[in-house]
């Protein structure tokens, strides 16, 4: 049986299944994107699809620190859609 890669969360800091948190990328350009493929390239962080997780990043500014630039607040609000089960963007 194959094993399933594991990532740490950055809200939690809990190690999930890798399928079972939510990607966030900084590509070569700078741009912040979220991956649900899980197949884009740069950089990545994963988080938790949970809103206590993603309130605890926003309010330490976690993710402006683990990518050392500022996160417009666009890619915050995608998160909270999708961890709230909205649609995705993009």
């Amino acid at each position: 049986m194959k094993r399933l890669p594991q990532r740490t969360c950055m809200g939690c800091n809990s190690k999930k299944d890798k399928k079972d948190l939510i990607r966030i990328v900084k590509n070569k350009n700078g741009e912040i994107k979220i991956d649900l493929t899980g197949k884009m390239d740069g950089r990545g962080t994963y988080i938790c699809k949970d809103k206590e997780c993603l309130n605890k990043v926003i309010k330490t500014k976690r993710l402006s620190r683990i990518f050392e630039t500022e996160i417009q607040d666009d890619i915050y609000e995608e998160l909270k859609k999708i961890i709230e089960g909205g649609e995705i963007i993009g």
